[in-house]
């Protein structure tokens, strides 16, 4: 194994005891990467106290601007342990059944055994764990020898040895024939069971980065899927667990009455899963089959939100960084439900807070915590809605106000007239492109005069996955291809260029994308804008005038980036189409 993936220490030399190697700890490392400019001192302190899974060296990672296997790379070097690939993990022994899969997972650590030497080993991500490797130490009956990976393998690989090939991918778990009635139902619910295989299926979502989780009864049981990268992904559940119990377990957790199968009912909760706090918004509907239930998953703990992560073009960033000094105006973001607005948000509004600004926030819900915002949830129950908590906004004082979506017409006219009264508001807007934006402000009523005086810009944006960097190809475009596929000359392609395809590969779960990446289009309210605007002029209009100034849309943006490598052709037609 050394032989393989040791860069970092010799064949010869003995492995560091424990104690000495937690003599350097995650604090050493963590200076090490600021002296390097892999990590910056605002994130350090901001991810100190922080731990994910356990592991503050997680959370530390996803602070800085390393790849999974840069940052293994560092790690492995700072800590003087061997590096091993993720192809010494394929072909490695699994010793995964003399642990409990849940401390795996939560620990980020992958015992195996050399087929060479038959040597056991304990692949982690994080060397300073002391909980894990005790605990190995113990299982193992002995000393352990320690080699690092990325976080990003060792789940690749825990995901592989966890499948039970038992259970069929399109879930079949059988409906009893007889109605369960609903003390019987919520005994079932509460019974260890359905407890272990309801935090078994958040715990696996949380690993693989699922959004949302989607249960929907079939003729012949239960549908289970992920929503992860933008995409449902299938996924099992023990076959021994009656449907309408995980179902029940869920409503119960929720908060929501479990005897009410007939209308659809909403609840949340609040639960700790695998070291992470996680927010849990329930939706339930009645169907033909018994009730469905759709999980959005919304971790507290999200990591460092920075505008150049989110994927805007150099020039569209520049525009964006320009809007963020105005001190009032209106700043929309439109797109779909999904598209990544509300992180688009919260990302402006961690760069205007500072000690010199009060911002309020109201939204629906509150997905991202930003420590020194106001931020409130909307309850039409008590009458707590986006245009009442507007009016009260503006007798608080504040320099910056978002509201989380503009739906109606009256809270369309409260955020105009807050903008034009001093305050830079930031809100959201179901359209399909940033143009149609402005005639949508207008059908709500908003009067041309009033919204040229105080819209600023808007954003558009769509969210594309992100090719798999381990295993995607470039490929050259000849014109076999292009006759093959006339998109790609539809698009501007010419024999010549080239692209990368998406592959298949164990750390990206075999879909060739991991991760995803916005495209955006940024319209800038100019003079002749505006007079587009006073003589109601059709998104059409506004387009065609804003892209004669140079604007970028979605779709050039989204096909820059396939001509970068960052992501697909086929992605970018999947989610925005060429005007």
């Amino acid at each position: 194994m050394l032989s393989i993936a040791t860069k970092t220490a010799r064949a010869g030399d003995d492995q560091p005891s424990l104690p000495a190697t937690f003599q350097a700890g995650w604090l050493d490392f963590a200076g090490q990467l600021v002296r390097r400019g892999h990590l910056s001192v605002q994130s350090m302190a901001t991810t100190g106290a922080v731990t994910e899974n356990g592991s503050r060296l997680l959370a530390i990672w996803k602070a800085t601007d390393l790849s999974a296997d840069e940052f293994a790379n560092e790690t492995a070097q700072f800590f003087r342990y061997p590096r091993i690939d993720s192809a010494f993990l394929a072909r490695a022994t699994s010793l995964t059944g003399r642990f409990s899969q849940k401390f795996l997972r939560e620990n980020a650590a992958y015992p195996c055994q050399d087929p060479d030497t038959s040597q056991s080993w304990l692949i982690v991500g994080d060397p300073t764990h002391r909980t894990a490797l005790k605990a190995a130490e113990l299982v193992l009956g002995g000393p352990v020898q320690i080699a690092i990976a990325s976080f990003e393998d060792i789940t690749a690989a825990l995901a592989e040895v966890e499948v039970d090939p038992a259970l069929s991918p399109v879930l079949p778990v059988p409906f009893e024939d007889r109605p369960v009635d609903v003390e019987n139902l919520r005994d079932l619910a509460s019974g260890a069971p359905v407890v272990r295989a309801v935090n078994d299926l958040l715990e696996k979502a949380v690993e693989l980065r699922a959004t949302d989780i989607h249960l929907e009864p079939l003729g012949t049981g239960l549908s289970i899927r992920l929503r992860v990268d933008g995409v449902l992904r299938s996924t099992s559940l023990s076959a021994d667990v009656v449907p309408q119990a995980i179902i029940s377990r869920i409503k119960i957790l929720s908060g929501l009455n479990i005897a009410e199968r007939r209308l659809p009912q909403d609840g949340a909760a609040h639960l700790r899963v695998a070291h992470a706090e996680l927010d849990i918004r329930v939706a339930t509907m009645p169907t033909e089959h018994g009730e469905a239930a759709v999980l959005r998953l919304l971790p507290k703990e999200r990591g460092t939100l920075q505008i150049a992560k989110l994927g805007f073009a150099d020039h569209d960033r520049a525009k964006v960084q320009e809007l963020l000094q105005l001190p009032h105006g209106m700043l929309i973001v439109t797109g779909p439900t999904g598209s990544g607005k509300t992180t688009t948000l919260a990302t402006i509004l961690t760069q205007l807070n500072d000690t010199t600004r009060k911002i309020l926030t109201i939204e629906d819900p509150v997905e991202y915590e930003i420590r020194g915002v106001c931020q409130s949830q909307v309850n039409p129950g008590i009458g707590l809605t986006f245009a009442s908590a507007l009016r009260s906004f503006l007798r608080q004082d504040p320099d910056v106000i978002m509201v989380g979506e503009i739906r109606d017409r009256e809270t369309a006219s409260v955020a105009i007239h807050a903008a034009l009264t001093g305050h830079l508001v930031l809100t959201t807007l179901h359209t399909e492109t940033a143009a149609a934006a402005i005639p949508r402000l207008l059908d709500l009523g908003v009067e041309p005069f009033l919204l040229q005086s105080s819209l600023r810009a808007v954003i558009g944006q769509r969210l594309v996955r992100l090719l798999c960097e381990r295993c995607k190809s470039r490929h050259e475009i000849t014109k076999a291809l292009i006759e093959e596929d006339p998109r790609y000359s539809a698009v501007g392609f010419e024999p010549g260029d080239h692209v990368c395809l998406a592959q298949s590969c164990e750390r990206c779960s075999g879909t060739g994308y991991r991760g995803r990446t916005g495209v955006f289009e940024v319209l800038e309210i100019t003079s002749d804008v505006r007079k587009l605007i006073a003589s109601r002029a059709d998104a059409h209009d506004i387009l065609a005038l804003a892209r004669s100034s140079g604007m970028t849309t979605m779709f050039e943006d989204g096909l820059v980036k396939s001509k970068q490598g960052i992501t697909s052709l086929s992605e970018v037609l999947r989610v925005a189409t060429a005007d």
